[in-house]
C-alpha cells in the first residue's frame, strides 16, 4: 500500500452543528486530504462533523487513523470503517497519538472538547513541543468571537487547562465543581463566544451548567465549596487520563 503524501489531524464536533455549511466545510476538508493522497487523523467518531469529514476522506481515496478512547467508543460510535481504529486506554494516550501521527493540526467548528485539543495542541507548540503548523478554519465566522477574546493579553495554556478539566467533568471523569472568575469582564468574549456555540448546536445548556462564573471572590469560591460533592464519588480520572 502506498503512504500517504501527508497526514492532518482535523478537531471537530461530535454534532453537525445548525448550520448546513458546517457540513459542506467538513466534506470540502475529507474532499481535499483524500484527492491528494493523504491522510486523515482525527478522534475516531462517526457523528457529526468527526464522522462528515472521515467519510469524505475515504470517499476522496484518502486514508482515515481514527483515535478514540475505551470510554468513548460507544459515547462517540467508534468508526469501524477507519482504515485504522485505535482503542486506546486514556485521553492523554489519544491526544499524544493524534499529535504523533499528524504533520499539521486543522480546528472545524466544534465544542469544548474541540476546544481543548486545540489549545493544547497551540500550548505544545509554543513550549516547543513540536514545530508543526496549526490552524482555525473560521467558517462563517465561527470563531470570530474567541480570536477577538485571545487577541487579549494572557496565557493560552490558562485555556487549555480550563477546558480539559470542563471536559473531564462532562465525560462524567469526576463531579467537582469548576468556576471561572470573570475580573473587570475579562471573560466576557470567552463566555459569549461559548453561548454562540451552544447557538450554534456545538455545545448544550447542561454543559454551561457544569461551569460557575462569578465577580466576587468570597461569593464564588464559598459557592464552589458549597458544590463540593458530600459523598463524592471514586474520580475515574487516573484510569481514563
Amino acid at each position: 500500500m502506498t503512504s500517504p503524501s501527508f497526514s492532518i489531524c482535523v478537531y471537530c464536533g461530535s454534532r453537525p452543528g445548525e448550520r448546513a455549511e458546517f457540513t459542506a466545510v467538513a466534506q470540502a476538508v475529507g474532499r481535499w486530504i483524500g484527492e491528494r493522497g493523504g491522510q486523515l487523523v482525527y478522534g475516531g467518531g462517526r457523528t457529526g462533523l468527526m464522522g462528515t469529514v472521515a467519510e469524505a476522506t475515504r470517499a476522496a481515496g484518502g486514508r482515515v487513523v481514527g483515535i478514540i478512547p475505551r470510554a468513548l467508543v460507544d459515547k462517540e460510535l467508534a468508526n469501524r470503517q477507519s482504515d485504522e481504529l485505535h482503542v486506546v486506554d486514556t485521553m492523554h494516550e489519544r491526544k499524544a497519538m493524534m499529535g504523533e501521527r499528524a504533520d499539521a493540526f486543522l480546528a472545524l467548528p466544534g465544542g469544548i472538547g474541540t476546544f481543548e485539543e486545540l489549545f493544547e495542541i497551540w500550548t505544545w507548540r509554543q513550549l516547543g513541543y513540536h514545530d508543526k503548523p496549526v490552524g482555525i478554519l473560521n467558517v462563517g465566522g465561527y470563531y470570530d468571537g474567541m480570536l477577538a477574546f485571545l487577541a487579549l493579553p494572557g496565557g493560552i495554556g490558562t485555556f487549555e487547562e480550563l477546558f480539559e478539566i470542563w471536559t473531564w467533568r462532562q465525560l462524567g471523569y469526576h463531579d467537582k465543581p469548576t468556576g471561572i472568575l470573570n475580573t473587570a469582564g475579562y471573560y466576557d468574549g470567552l463566555l459569549g463566544f461559548l453561548a454562540h456555540s451552544v447557538r450554534e448546536g456545538f455545545m448544550g445548556e447542561w454543559q454551561m451548567s457544569l461551569i460557575r462564573t462569578g465577580t466576587d471572590v468570597p461569593e464564588l469560591l464559598t459557592a464552589l465549596r458549597a458544590e463540593v460533592p458530600l459523598h463524592p464519588r471514586e474520580d475515574r480520572l487516573s484510569e481514563n487520563l
